[in-house]
């Protein structure tokens, strides 16, 4: 119960100073009994003012979350996500898919965070394509759509990639399709801008380029094979 009320305080923080309302973390899909609640009050505590009041206590930064972390999250887990730049988005990305019998490492932290970049990307590319099918979007859209399309199968691509490579014990070829994937998470807001245009995936995007920053940090920086 005091991790699921952690959680809510992370997911909460983060969707503050990070994400929109309108795009939940991947930890809303996860498939444990509360997910459903844990949903329902995204939606509800999103929408309450910086700062954010949890259990009595007020959250103004992310020093201030630290600050009340319960015993029952892994310290190993707090020490490598905090030296990534988006530690609080680290911690709520990862946590669903880590192996509860591997131990937590910067290696086993990567392949959960590849984990959450592939579930994040699935959903804005089963978000783009439904709007790409949509009757009324308006046909000056769907090209820029197919861009976004484009750039999602790019990045499950190279999430597929990056495993083949953390397989093989290979940092070079890891390292370069963690960072080609910090350049192809720009491609679909990029190509709403150079229609002048605002992206319908810009909150889902902020997200994934966040555990893309997150994972390319820990591949580079932590992981030795």
């Amino acid at each position: 119960m005091e991790v699921n009320r952690f959680i809510l305080a992370l997911i909460s923080l983060s969707c503050l100073f990070s994400v929109s309302a309108n795009a939940p973390p991947p930890l809303s899909n996860a498939s444990s009994p509360a997910s459903s609640e844990l949903y329902d009050m995204i939606e509800v505590m999103s929408e309450s003012p910086s700062p954010f009041a949890f259990d009595g206590t007020t959250l103004e930064s992310i020093d201030d979350l630290l600050s009340i972390l319960p015993g029952g999250v892994d310290p190993a887990l707090q020490q490598i996500c905090g030296n990534t730049d988006h530690p609080v988005e680290c911690i709520i990305a990862t946590m669903p898919f880590l192996d509860e019998n591997a131990p937590i490492e910067p290696l086993s932290i990567l392949k959960a965070g590849i984990k959450a970049m592939d579930n994040q990307t699935k959903n804005a590319l089963a978000e783009v394509t439904k709007l790409s099918m949509d009757p009324t979007t308006p046909k000056t859209i769907v090209p820029i759509l197919q861009t976004c399309i484009d750039v999602y199968n790019s990045i499950l691509n190279s999430d597929q990639k990056s495993l083949e490579a953390i397989s093989n014990h290979n940092l070079v070829q890891l390292s370069t399709e963690l960072g080609t994937n910090v350049e192809n998470v720009l491609g679909c807001d990029n190509a709403f801008k150079q229609a002048k245009l605002e992206s319908p995936m810009k909150d889902m995007d902020a997200m994934l380029a966040n555990i893309i920053s997150n994972t390319l940090t820990i591949g580079v920086d932590m992981v030795h094979f």
